[in-house]
């Protein structure tokens, strides 16, 4: 019994044995590091999420602004509703403008019916910094209508 009490003290330890002392508190602190990376990715990824969502909506907005610049020439002269694209682009970057983004492309299909514009944002993340900086890109057509009569299907 003596032996035993001997080896309990704190002072003397057995031979090829270690103690369990701070092996907690290293523990709790990885996984601290860990549960605040986890936190921060998404925090970041939220709000990349919200800046692509935004940015397809402005997108779509613009596209519609511009789709609504028609080709009066044409339309005069009977050759059907067709859009302007000089006047598409400057009034899709007119609008844009307003909120700070650029447009990147404005296409227009063969018909000149679809105008789509695509728009692209800086996303600085909150935590991560330099880490997650990356562009969005947004997307947006819109589709010009003459006397609808019936909704149309895809």
């Amino acid at each position: 019994m003596r032996v035993l009490n001997r080896l309990r003290r704190p002072g003397l330890r057995r031979l090829g044995c270690r103690s369990d002392r701070g092996a907690v508190a290293l523990f709790v602190a990885i996984c601290a590091a860990y549960l605040v990376l986890v936190i921060a990715l998404v925090i970041d990824a939220g709000g990349r999420l919200r800046v692509a969502e935004r940015t397809d909506a402005y997108a779509q907005e613009a596209a519609r602004v511009g789709g609504q610049q028609l080709d009066q020439a044409a339309v005069l002269q009977g050759r059907g509703f067709k859009v302007q694209q000089d006047y598409v682009r400057q009034a899709a970057a007119a609008y844009l403008d307003l909120y700070g983004l650029t447009v990147d492309d404005v296409t227009f299909s063969d018909d000149g019916k679809v105008v789509t514009v695509t728009v692209r944002a800086d996303y600085r993340p909150v935590l991560l910094g330099a880490l997650g900086q990356r562009k969005v890109t947004g997307k947006g057509s819109a589709t010009l209508v003459h006397g609808v009569k019936k909704a149309e299907t895809d």
